[in-house]
């Protein structure tokens, strides 16, 4: 199996598709919430995230098929002082799972992250998604904390609209 892992370009037809393609991949599994996104997002996804800052993604093909996905969004970390990256989305289609292609997408955020002189990496995973729990904990990520006596930070949101 031939295996290409790079940063996606927003503008490109194909990479526009397959972003979409993915992230609805996600979207409709279990992890994902299990319904389609909206033809609004799946036809703009790509061209919205071309237009946001610090914006970029990063697509696996697998034989020339897409089979993975992660979307990022850099930040800043006050108490470092310096810019982080979120990952916000990581997607690994059926059919690809179990190949290693979270680690190697993984790996290219990291270099990114290192490049830009970014002081870590985030990101967030539901507490019943133990599959991806231990995918991210092989590759050193852990839940987050000050002081132990205060626990873990707890990733909480408010829907608007």
């Amino acid at each position: 199996m031939t295996v290409e892992v790079l940063v996606a370009d927003y503008r490109s037809a194909a990479h526009s598709r397959d972003i979409s393609f993915l992230l609805n991949c996600y979207a409709e599994d279990s992890m994902g919430g299990g319904k389609p996104l909206s033809d609004y997002v799946l036809k703009n996804l790509a061209s919205e995230l071309a237009d946001v800052p610090n914006a970029f993604s990063i697509i696996c093909y697998a034989d020339g098929k897409p089979a993975g996905l992660v979307n990022c969004f850099q930040g800043f970390s006050t108490f470092k002082c310096k810019p982080l990256i979120n990952i916000h989305d990581i997607v690994v289609a059926n059919g690809f799972r179990g190949l290693g292609i979270s680690q190697l997408m993984l790996n290219e955020v990291e270099k990114i992250a290192i490049e830009r002189g970014c002081c870590k990496l985030t990101l967030e995973v539901l507490e019943g998604n133990k599959v991806a729990q231990n995918a991210y904990i092989k590759f050193g990520y852990q839940g987050y904390e000050l002081d132990p006596t205060m626990g873990k930070a707890l990733f909480w949101e408010k829907a608007l609209g």
